[in-house]
């Protein structure tokens, strides 16, 4: 039997589920609700509820972006849709986050893809389960003169950057990995913006 009434328990076991959160630090966040302003409690209510309502991913680059409230789909990207990116440069990130924490360098005028994910064969992950049929795609289809490889650091991600440079290169595109100034093991959403920006200007052919 539960020592909360039923509806902080619900929701006290709602945020045990987000990444790091655990049962001590979910029911410190629930009290610090019941005590704050009401419509500062039903904001945060609506802004989570329209989240997956209001975001998806954009049709290029498949990085976070706005559904179109008039046909209901999810619109270009404002990366996509900047006509003064350097569009012969692509930087490859596994998550949209990382696409984030890049783009918070200012180090990097081009385009993203999202692969959403790495090659991992001892999880079952293999390319077809990842965006990079739509990188070629987009690489054939448009003037690329660089693709960027920023995949994390780790197994998996060297992996992956060793598979898009053997399946890139054939197409007479440069591929590129960016510099180890990122730990190995370290994920790109976490590192500081000083490391990420000299990353980047230290890449290298791979």
């Amino acid at each position: 039997m539960s020592t909360y009434p039923a509806p902080l328990a619900r929701l006290i076991q709602e945020l045990s589920k987000l990444p790091g959160i655990g049962e001590k630090t979910a029911a410190r966040l629930a009290f610090h609700m019941l005590k704050g302003k009401k419509d500062d409690v039903f904001n945060l209510a609506e802004s989570i509820g329209k989240l997956r309502k209001e975001m998806g991913l954009c049709r290029i680059c498949f990085g976070f972006s706005e559904v179109d409230g008039q046909n209901g789909e999810t619109a270009i990207c404002w990366v996509c849709r900047n006509p003064e990116r350097e569009r012969e440069r692509i930087c490859v990130v596994e998550e949209p986050a990382d696409l984030i924490a890049v783009e918070r360098s200012q180090e990097f005028k081009g385009l993203y893809h999202v692969l959403h994910g790495t090659i991992s064969p001892l999880d079952g992950i293999g390319p077809d389960a990842l965006r990079i049929k739509e990188l070629i795609e987009r690489i054939n289809n448009e003037v690329v003169q660089e693709v960027i490889v920023a995949t994390n650091p780790t197994m998996d991600g060297e992996a992956t950057a060793l598979y898009l440079s053997k399946v890139i290169k054939p197409l007479g595109v440069a591929v590129t990995r960016i510099a180890r100034g990122l730990p190995m093991g370290g994920d790109l959403e976490y590192t500081d913006v000083v490391t990420l920006g000299k990353a980047l200007e230290g890449r290298r052919e791979i």
